[in-house]
């Protein structure tokens, strides 16, 4: 593998294995020859610059804060408040604050020994390849940091070797990595594949925003086919045409682990529209797909339909921004009434112009299917007609509720079944569909879902109307008080 010679700097014993808390000494070590000149220039012209004869003795014996702002003297920067304020918070933002190569340096150095930090975000902040090196370097030794975001950093390819050493390696306990916006070009497709390919820590990766192609896809396609960890994938927003499509979509078709997959805005067309619908025929683990603005009209839709036809594990599929008419609109929905062991809640085509023959086609389906929410644009004709409003679901519940005496916490409460006051909108858009008690129809349900999950986080959190039981007193205590 040509990115396995990326100079890395290691420390080797005499039996050519890597000594312990080498990667921290090297850390810790003075930059180059530049920066120690830099340095000593800054010490002739400043009293307050700290003079370190021993750098790894004196870093030995000191953490956290001031482990930090000795780093700062000595690669030559200004402290970061916030990141000295935040040490023992789980999660550091340090997003958008102009650290640079030198100031993400200094952080590393920090974060070699912090213990409490496990969410890093440092987008957007000129990080580049020299920066990411750092980075790897701390992971090495910090077992803490589950997720990173280094996304828009200017990483480049020399960045992209840096990460995908780490992968291969499986040197860190990272999870979850952004890479956004990275200017990731087709040459690096190489590196994250076959790195990818043998790692097993990695689940949620985001490389949207770069500059992925045919070649890309390919590659990429192949480290689908082989990875059996990753579970969230973001390729949103990079140059995927037909050829990649067609490459991604095989690898689909192999992979048994992937559970979310975002390819929109990208360029698949028709022809990666049937590419996918081929591999959901096989694939039975995928659960989220969005292939939103990716110039498929009916044409392809109708071939996509072939896999949803059969596909049993699929939950979500997002397809607005594309082409689609209300003919392609009827083929998804009808393939999810021909289904019999289809699994889908959601299907978003918002831009979608409807007509009356769709909502009854919808309305039929939703009474054999209560869990499916389609989500499409305006229905054609309403603009002549007005249609009444329907009676607000809430106020009818609320209504019913004071008629037979209960609680609005009694009534989420029964729908509960793992007792953590959130219920998937699936589940709750099925139990209200199929109760007979309160009269409601589709509209009426996609509204009150609407009003209990605004923030769309899948769940209807209901512990705003908890009510706090009162207190029984031990019955031992009542016979004394008796007494």
């Amino acid at each position: 593998m040509d990115f396995l010679n990326f100079d890395f700097e290691e420390d080797e014993d005499e039996n050519g294995e890597m000594s312990e808390g080498s990667t921290s000494a090297e850390i810790l070590s003075v930059t180059d020859t530049t920066d120690k000149t830099e340095e000593k220039s800054r010490d002739e012209n400043s009293d307050t610059d700290l003079e370190i004869e021993d750098v790894d003795r004196s870093f030995a014996t000191i953490k956290g804060a001031e482990l930090y702002i000795e780093a700062c003297k000595l690669v030559g920067v200004v402290p970061v408040s916030y990141f000295i304020r935040n040490m023992e918070e789980p999660t550091m933002n340090l997003n958008h604050h102009g650290l640079g190569p030198k100031g993400t340096k200094a952080i590393a150095i920090a974060l070699v020994s912090n213990t409490t930090i496990t969410h890093l975000e440092l987008e957007d902040n000129w990080i580049l390849g020299e920066g990411t090196t750092y980075l790897v370097q701390m992971l090495r030794e910090n077992c803490y940091i589950q997720e990173m975001n280094i996304s828009n950093n200017h990483l480049n390819t020399d960045g992209a070797e840096a990460i995908c050493r780490m992968f291969y390696s499986n040197i860190s306990n990272i999870r979850t990595v952004q890479l956004s916006g990275n200017n990731f070009r087709e040459e690096t497709a190489l590196y994250f594949s076959e790195s990818l390919m043998v790692n097993y820590r990695v689940i949620e990766l985001d490389l949207s925003h770069n500059e992925f192609a045919d070649k890309g896809g390919e590659q990429l396609g192949q480290m689908l086919a082989n990875n059996e960890s990753l579970e969230v994938l973001n390729l949103s927003w990079n140059h995927l045409r037909m050829k990649g499509a067609v490459a991604l979509s095989a690898g689909l078709r192999a992979n048994g682990s992937l559970k979310v997959l975002d390819l929109s805005w990208n360029g698949f067309g028709n022809e990666g529209a049937l590419a996918l619908g081929e591999a959901l025929k096989v694939n039975n683990v995928l659960n989220e797909l969005d292939i939103s603005s990716n110039h498929i009209n009916n044409e392809g839709t109708l071939k996509l339909c072939k896999g949803l036809e059969v596909n049993g594990t699929l939950r979500i599929l997002k397809m607005s921004h594309n082409p689609i008419t209300v003919e392609g609109a009827i083929a998804l929905v009808s393939c999810v009434r021909k289904n019999t062991s289809t699994k889908m809640e959601e299907i978003n085509i918002s831009n979608v112009l409807v007509n009356e023959g769709f909502i009854k086609l919808l309305d039929v389906v939703c009474e054999i299917r209560p869990e499916l929410d389609v989500i499409f644009g305006a229905v054609g004709g309403h603009v002549a007609h007005k249609i009444p409003p329907r009676p607000d679901a809430m106020k009818l519940i609320q209504n019913y509720l004071d008629e037979h005496k209960l609680r609005l916490w009694d009534f989420f409460k029964n729908m509960d079944k793992y007792g953590n006051m959130k219920i998937p909108v699936a589940e709750f858009r099925r139990t209200m569909m199929l109760q007979k008690k309160i009269p409601l129809d589709r509209v009426q349900v996609v509204e009150l879902v609407r009003k209990l999950d605004q923030r769309k986080t899948g769940y209807v959190d209901y512990s705003n109307y908890k009510v706090e039981e009162p207190e029984q007193k031990p019955e031992v205590e009542e016979e004394e008080e008796e007494g």
